[in-house]
């Protein structure tokens, strides 16, 4: 398997790019309003995806992925060994490009670090499709990307092909299918189940290490229903609509900063491993 460094030196060679990072503000490739355009002809992989998700995303299915992989029993390995894995991942539930994370974990970090934010938003660019690595343990892509949204309640219309909802267990199951199912009102969002995927996994996984403004950015930056749409509102709380703001601040760069034009992480390896060092220890228990 290549390293990362050579996979995206690979890329920079191949488009001719020599730029040390992204232009956040210059991306330049599509108008924003062309980002996340579920209707575009040649995504054919994107539906499939999605209607898998929405088939088989229930309750009874997130609970037992979270008593199996949240016992975090799988392998010890360094931050930077699991980001190795991901240089040969293309997310099959993104419409917008298609490039191994690591370039777009890279591409995230760079626009948020030249903006001058602190430190840990930089590190939750550069690790917050981390929990990715569930696919290298043998979870199916549908299992582990995508939009996220809340299980044992109704499903709200906002969600990405929400029609496929329709094929779903839960969604005839009168215990789930009204509006707060399981849940009360303003229960706040630590009490809500998500669909299962990496958002869950990561924040599960980075808790111990990272302020609570970071963990909102990793468990909600897929919960498009809630942050862009405004869906789901009467099941947070305080502190969600105090932390939302974070959750949108960090989506511009999640979604716009996405280009075919890779930085050379070679240049910017340094920079990354002090600053996992600095928040993280030298190993993580996945």
């Amino acid at each position: 398997m290549p390293t990362i460094e050579q996979m995206s030196n690979q890329f920079a060679k191949e488009i001719g790019s020599e730029m040390d990072a992204p232009s956040f503000t210059a991306v330049g490739e599509k108008p924003k309003s062309a980002f996340r355009d579920y209707e575009q002809a040649g995504i054919d992989r994107v539906r499939t995806f999605y209607r898998t998700n929405h088939i088989h995303q229930t309750l009874a299915f997130v609970l037992e992925k979270k008593s199996h992989w949240l016992a975090f029993q799988q392998r010890t390995m360094s931050p930077w060994a699991a980001l190795e894995f991901l240089n040969t991942l293309v997310d099959e539930s993104d419409p917008d490009i298609e490039l191994p994370q690591v370039v777009h974990l890279l591409q995230t970090a760079e626009a948020i670090r030249r903006d001058g934010h602190p430190d840990w938003f930089v590190l939750t660019g550069f690790l917050h499709d981390l929990g990715k690595v569930l696919c290298l343990f043998g979870e199916p892509q549908w299992a582990v990307v995508g939009d996220t949204f809340p299980v044992g309640c109704q499903h709200a219309e906002e969600i990405v092909f929400s029609s496929y909802f329709n094929e779903n267990p839960d969604a005839h199951d009168p215990r789930y299918n009204t509006r707060l199912g399981i849940y009360e009102a303003g229960c706040g969002l630590d009490a809500v189940h998500l669909s299962w995927g990496h958002d869950e996994y990561l924040y599960h996984l980075m808790k111990p290490y990272l302020p609570i403004e970071a963990l909102y950015m990793i468990r909600y930056h897929s919960f498009y229903a809630w942050h862009r749409e405004g869906a789901y509102g009467y099941l947070t709380n305080e502190q969600d609509a105090e932390n939302l703001r974070w959750v949108q601040a960090f989506n511009p760069y999640d979604l716009y900063s996405k280009s075919a034009n890779p930085p050379v992480l070679s240049e910017l390896r340094p920079y990354y491993e002090d600053l996992m060092a600095k928040y993280l220890p030298s190993t993580l228990q996945f």
